[in-house]
């Protein structure tokens, strides 16, 4: 059997606010996918080592290997030490502001980008560009245009390769072998197109040598230019930087919608089928999103996910769905793809997500903290905006006594789920608070009972054994019941929110390290422990003024991330490596947002714990933003 070179952990996150790519520490792009997110993969290797394709560029000989992404961007740098001499290979998906004016309008140059510059000694590169277009299902057609241009093409894509220094087509790939000195240097760049599309001419070696360069000079400038704007005030600050750069990575620039991860099908357990596409946006980070984003000082950002928000769910209220493609797709099919053996032979690969279609309540929620969330900041909901989420409002009144699949999306028969119950609380309590705050028409006394009745099921839920479980009949610990707190259903001091914390922390986890739930599913198999539920364990713990627990949990977490500070969904309790669809934006957020809470309790700015977790950090981040004036 064929042992993939690259596991999770070992991958570094390259994007343009369009698309993504993945490299190893072998210097080999294993993953990419032109012209979105969610297209089909030009480079699949970490999902079929045979058949995926990649882009290597690493020195001959074996060298140890050290990397970095260049301070404040999403530029890779790797540096490989051979016995002959020291190779340094600088990565990137090139990207440019399009309007000097507008942080969000960007264009990519749907490519990669590699430099490689020999520092010391002589070292021989090689170079092997294997593409396999649509998932791998077929090999592309490879021909030379010239002695350095090169092209792939079949079926609706092309990939043109354009490089400083002589390559080859073969039957089945490109490849280059070259002989770098100390001090001299070679580009290549691996452009896409559609397949009927033709690239120009190269030109001179000294115009294309100086192209390139300026593209990677321009890519640095930007995300530095970028990063100039967050005002993030905090201990852990490299750590929450580099968590602010993957989510502007994870953007599609385009809409503002944020993908929960930019990969396909990296297992949750190797071997095991819980496999899925997270290539989307889930109205359930909506809440995430935003105040994360507040925190950071985006606000240019978080307005354009919430215009994604309201333009994406435009219609009936009714026909709201759990998750959208990046532009706004309702029709996402899930499929397997047999023909790939997936990460380390654990199949099924899958593209298109079936929850699209599931119940889960808790969706209704996180809209309408996220509208409470916008108005405390100060900003105007239209007429539009209140007539929908209001319209939502009234759906919750209707169907909160209904069973659902949940946060977890489970693949077995509906539950009451105590997190869906909750947000389901959010949702008419936001309403409620909203309409009155702005004087806005809806049933608000209905809304009222509501609520009221929902507050009694979820105590009388608590009240038999003193925590609350995961669902009406599953007296079974879910982490989600953490977050009993974090949207002010009751302060973190009351007695069912610390033995809650006491039971999630014992039944599912191992020195903070927790399971989702231990319970059947309706899916074969295991998985690791879910980093976002010890964020909020975390996050109880800071609302409890345990501070010295909470800064060892939080350092635990940190340690959880790979070499160049790249978190995954979940995490192998034995191993410590990453699993699950890599690198996952939700654990970037609740880094932000834990570290902001941690660090405001530090100073002694510890928020009361009857107030929901984001509204604490806002109110914090607008307490700043009227003491300083906007950087330039």
């Amino acid at each position: 059997m064929l042992v993939h070179l690259n596991r999770i952990g070992d991958y570094a996150l390259l994007g343009d606010c369009h698309s993504a790519a993945l490299v190893g520490r072998d210097g080999s792009i294993d993953w990419a996918c032109f012209p979105r997110f969610d297209s089909r993969a030009v480079f699949c290797r970490m999902l079929d080592e045979e058949r995926g394709g990649a882009f290597s560029l690493a020195p001959a000989e074996p060298a140890r290997r050290t990397r970095a992404y260049l301070p404040d961007t999403n530029v890779l740098r790797t540096t490989f030490r051979a016995t002959s001499g020291v190779l340094e290979v600088t990565d990137c998906l090139p990207v440019a502001r399009l309007n000097q004016a507008d942080p969000i309008e960007v264009t990519p140059s749907r490519s990669i980008l590699r430099h490689a510059r020999c520092t010391d000694g002589t070292v021989h590169v090689l170079v092997d560009f294997w593409p396999r277009f649509e998932y791998g299902r077929f090999l592309p057609r490879f021909a030379a245009i010239s002695e350095r241009l090169a092209e792939a093409v079949g079926g609706p894509d092309a990939l043109f390769v354009r490089s400083t220094r002589p390559i080859h087509a073969h039957p089945d790939r490109i490849v280059a072998s070259w002989k770098l000195e100390a001090g001299q240097e070679v580009w290549i760049e691996s452009s896409w197109s559609r397949s009927y599309e033709h690239p120009a001419r190269p030109g001179s070696l000294e115009d294309d040598t100086a192209e390139m360069r300026a593209r990677l000079e321009a890519t640095v400038a930007f995300w530095r230019e970028w990063m100039e704007h967050c005002w993030y005030e905090g201990e852990w600050r490299e750590e929450v930087r580099r968590s602010a750069l993957v989510l502007k990575a994870l953007t599609y620039a385009p809409s503002g919608a944020l993908v929960a991860a930019p990969t396909t099908s990296l297992p949750e357990q190797v071997g095991g089928e819980r496999n899925w596409d997270y290539r989307y946006t889930w109205i359930r980070d909506a809440t995430m999103t935003l105040i994360s984003l507040f925190v950071l000082g985006f606000a240019d950002e978080a307005d354009a996910f919430k215009r994604w928000l309201e333009r994406t769910g435009a219609g009936r209220p009714e026909d709201l769905q759990i998750m959208y493609g990046v532009a706004g797709e309702r029709f996402l099919p899930e499929l397997e793809l047999t023909h790939l053996r997936g990460h380390y032979h654990s199949a099924p690969v899958r593209i298109g997500n079936a929850a699209v279609k599931q119940l889960q309540l808790d969706s209704f929620g996180q809209i309408l903290e996220a509208a409470h969330l916008y108005t405390r900041a100060g900003r105007a909901l239209s007429e539009t905006n209140w007539r929908f989420v209001s319209g939502l409002t009234d759906i919750v009144c209707e169907r909160w006594r209904e069973p659902d699949q949940g946060i977890w999306e489970v693949r077995d028969e509906p539950r009451h789920f105590l997190h869906s119950k909750l947000n389901c609380w959010v949702a008419l309590d936001r309403a409620v608070k909203i309409a009155g705050k702005l004087g806005l028409p809806g049933a608000v006394d209905r809304w009222e009972q509501e609520r009221d009745a929902l507050r009694e099921y979820l105590m009388e839920e608590a009240s038999g054994r003193g925590w609350f479980p995961q669902a009406a009949g599953y007296e079974v610990a879910d982490a989600s019941t953490l977050l009993v707190p974090a949207f002010g259903f009751l302060p973190t001091t009351h007695p069912a929110v610390q033995k809650t914390m006491e039971v999630v922390a014992n039944r599912l986890g191992t020195d903070g390290l927790l399971h989702r739930y231990l319970t059947p599913d309706g899916l074969e198999g295991g998985e690791g422990s879910f980093l976002l539920c010890s964020f909020w364990l975390l996050d109880c713990l800071t609302h409890s003024g345990r501070l010295e627990e909470a800064e060892a949990l939080l350092n635990r977490l940190l340690g959880c991330a790979n070499d160049v500070g790249l978190l995954g969904e979940e995490v192998d309790q034995r191993t410590g490596a990453p699993l699950g669809n890599f690198p996952q934006a939700y654990s970037h957020m609740a880094l932000v947002l834990s570290c902001a809470h941690l660090s405001a309790a530090k100073r002694g700015d510890r928020a009361d714990g009857a107030v929901d977790y984001a509204e604490a950090a806002l109110d914090r981040l607008l307490a700043r933003t009227a003491s300083r004036t906007p950087a330039p």
